[in-house]
């Protein structure tokens, strides 16, 4: 497969369309936000950090003044803040036609979130499968086709679903853990795409996407919670000599989000070195990553633990 020599210079006029984008704070976040704020649409910065948040959208409409930028609270560690941020914005919008499932957190120490989850599986993957479930209602009220991306990693490739252990409390490795995370965002992707295939519900569709190598703070803050010096050296170095731009990193993110071409069920990367770097291109994710029974178990599972369940059979007849 080739690159599609699709840039963000090719996306269609978005004026009318709310966009949330979840960590549109900084790295890939705020370059999605910047673009998709370039081309006419309301995004609206779901962000732990809202003071930074703010400054940031200060310094977008410094650039862009005609900029339509909302920034609102989310911490995706703590169910209640997801709740309240879902309520707030139902409250706010009538519509929303783009979910942008971006935020993250990459290789740390192990921690956890206020549910008591460890931390990279509850905020990559079920913090967003728990704000998705909330806003679901609002993507199927919206007139127009409407779209979930959930950002993944080409280090999914690596990860498997540890249904024993899936919170690190036996054994804890940060990559296993990362990449347990990113595969479940890609095995969410595939399996909310499906059920809503199953449901009859065809204007909404669901895609995963990564970012190949991007040059984001994220590389850097593992090695910080760590205190390692060297590995921060180094995270530095490989940004400096081998990553691409974050504003190149938010291109797969966009194509999925606005390309006309795309369908449900697809993942979008870059498509030049090793996966790593280039413009989008539609491409295979891993083989675990295809594996249904996994994923239909995974959801079971994120509906325990969330507590919240996606009704596909009210959503149908509200749609019908």
């Amino acid at each position: 497969m080739t690159d599609t020599g699709w840039t963000a210079e090719q996306m269609s006029d978005m004026t009318g369309q709310t966009v949330v984008v979840t960590g549109a704070n900084s790295g890939l976040g705020y370059e999605v936000t910047r673009a998709l704020a370039r081309n006419g649409a309301t995004v609206v910065m779901a962000c732990r950090r809202t003071n930074h948040a703010k400054t940031v959208k200060g310094k977008i409409l410094t650039e862009l003044p005609d900029a339509t930028l909302d920034v609102r609270e989310l911490d995706l560690a703590d169910r209640e803040s997801i709740r309240s941020f879902a309520e707030d914005f139902e409250a706010g919008y009538d519509g929303l036609h783009v979910l942008c499932n971006n935020a993250g957190v990459m290789a740390i120490p192990r921690r956890e979130t206020e549910d008591g989850f460890e931390l990279q599986f509850g905020v990559n993957h079920l913090g967003h499968f728990a704000l998705t479930a909330l806003l679901f209602d609002r993507l199927l009220e919206t007139p127009e086709e409407t779209r979930v991306v959930t950002q993944s990693s080409g280090l999914h490739e690596r990860g498997d679903i540890n249904f024993e252990d899936l919170h690190g409390e036996r054994e804890y490795d940060k990559w296993d853990a990362y990449a347990q995370s990113k595969l479940a965002n890609v095995l969410f992707a595939y399996e909310l795409d499906r059920r809503l295939d199953d449901a009859g519900i065809d204007d909404v569709l669901s895609l995963a996407c990564h970012p190949g190598y991007a040059s984001t703070n994220l590389q850097r803050r593992g090695p910080e919670q760590d205190g390692s010096r060297l590995r921060l050296w180094m995270a530095h170095l490989a940004n400096a000599v081998i990553a691409q731009s974050a504003e190149r990193g938010a291109l797969p993110m966009l194509y999925a989000a606005t390309a006309e071409d795309v369908v449900g069920g697809e993942y979008v990367g870059p498509g030049g070195l090793m996966n790593m770097r280039g413009l989008p291109e539609v491409q295979p994710s891993s083989d675990r990553s295809y594996d249904e029974r996994m994923a239909d178990r995974l959801w079971t599972v994120s509906e325990d633990m969330t507590g919240i369940s996606y009704d596909f059979a009210h959503a149908k007849a509200a749609d019908d």
